[in-house]
């Protein structure tokens, strides 16, 4: 799995911009927080898709970047947290150990019918 590094709100809004071409996932990391540490671990472990681009944000490092996602994107700050983003829109949101590629891969396959 290739992470992006996310450190500033233009990044952001590069994903965003880039979600009309490919899906876009954004997953905010506490990097203190052990089920932050589990979520992570899972993601990197099962991942499998090659048309999902894959974007990390240290959310104790850039705290203000987290909080323009939830800004811009208008999603309840959680942490850990998984955005997953299609045509500038948040089509699958979670948190915690619901996040799963299980629910990615369903989340896509919903929006593409």
């Amino acid at each position: 799995m290739n992470w992006n590094n996310i450190q500033s709100q233009k990044q952001i809004d590069e994903a965003v911009s880039a979600s009309h071409d490919r899906y876009q996932v954004l997953f905010k990391h506490s990097t203190t927080c052990p089920i932050s540490s589990m979520a992570k671990m899972r993601l990197e472990s099962q991942w499998d898709l090659d048309n999902v681009d894959a974007h990390y944000l240290d959310l104790l490092s850039y705290r203000s970047v987290s909080n323009y996602i939830a800004d811009s994107l208008s999603v309840h700050h959680e942490s850990p947290q998984l955005i997953l983003l299609k045509n500038g829109e948040v089509i699958y949101d979670s948190s915690h150990l619901d996040i799963s590629v299980e629910e990615i891969k369903e989340s896509i396959n919903y929006s593409e019918r």
